[in-house]
């Protein structure tokens, strides 16, 4: 019977030390010395991770996208003074990679296109935006 009980106990410390830790992840607000926030979002593991909030310190929104392993990717929305979307754009590692959607009083004014931090071209219309491009691309 004790060698069925070593089995086990060697078979358990095997998991343990087998097993990968647990990612810690947790939602952070930083602070202006104002008291208002300046920025929110997900840390995982030490770095940014997920959707983050930033803020002047007056308390308007400036900006919000997505981190990937510490580096903003996917879509960022930059904030104008009247908290209106001035500028979308697609981001990977950091760099523009992909569509820049410039907006002028709440409305779409130019869209560009960039690949790997490189201005590729810009329009200045849906129309032809729509002729060169599909609109699936922005999602």
């Amino acid at each position: 019977m004790s060698g069925i009980l070593w089995f086990i106990r060697i078979g358990f410390l095997l998991l343990l030390v087998g097993a990968s830790p647990q990612e810690e992840r947790e939602y952070v607000r930083l602070y202006y010395p104002n008291g208002n926030v300046k920025a929110a979002g997900w840390i995982a593991d030490h770095v940014r991770e997920g959707y983050w909030y930033f803020y002047a310190d007056d308390g308007t929104l400036e900006r919000e996208g997505h981190y990937n392993e510490g580096r903003p990717s996917n879509w960022w929305i930059y904030y104008d003074a009247q908290g209106k979307p001035a500028h979308k754009c697609q981001l990977e590692d950091g760099m523009k990679n992909g569509y820049c959607l410039k907006y002028t009083e709440g409305e779409l004014s130019s869209a560009s296109r960039y690949s790997k931090g490189r201005f590729v071209k810009e329009w200045k219309d849906l129309k032809s935006f729509k002729r060169e491009n599909s609109l699936l691309d922005l999602y």
